[in-house]
């Protein structure tokens, strides 16, 4: 079973720094258009990594399922792509559909991804089209 990364003293650094982003990213989604508060993680890449943040994606998740304001899928994923291509990262965040069945309303999912490897949003991303990805390209 894998140690609950709220709880290991290494991670106390990002963990605040994921309380702040899923805040900000919280905010943003209320305050901001779309088109403004879904490029908050999309910023340019200064430097190249090749770590791959999984760690990062589950403190964000499980600080994500904890935190007193709205933090779904969507805040998840700006906070932590935002964190990522920070630290050189090149993550990206997909923005996905699904078609209702009869009756029901559309719904929407956000994931991240590293390299193609989905790190955040898995495996209900699966069951969602996606439209859009940002950075796009």
């Amino acid at each position: 079973m894998a140690e609950n990364p709220l709880l290991v003293r290494r991670n106390w650094g990002a963990i605040a720094e994921a309380g702040l982003a899923l805040a900000a990213a919280s905010a943003a989604t209320r305050l901001l258009p779309f088109k403004r508060y879904i490029r908050l993680g999309a910023r340019p890449l200064e430097r190249v990594s090749r770590a791959g943040g999984i760690e990062t994606a589950r403190i964000v998740d499980a600080l994500g399922r904890r935190a007193p304001f709205r933090s779904v899928c969507l805040q998840r994923g700006i906070a932590l792509q935002w964190m990522l291509r920070r630290r050189g990262i090149d993550a990206i965040l997909h923005y996905g559909v699904r078609m209702p069945r009869e009756g029901k309303a559309i719904t929407a999912h956000v994931w991240v991804s590293v390299d193609g490897s989905v790190i955040l949003g898995a495996p209900q991303h699966e069951q969602y089209s996606e439209v859009a990805r940002y950075p796009a390209g």
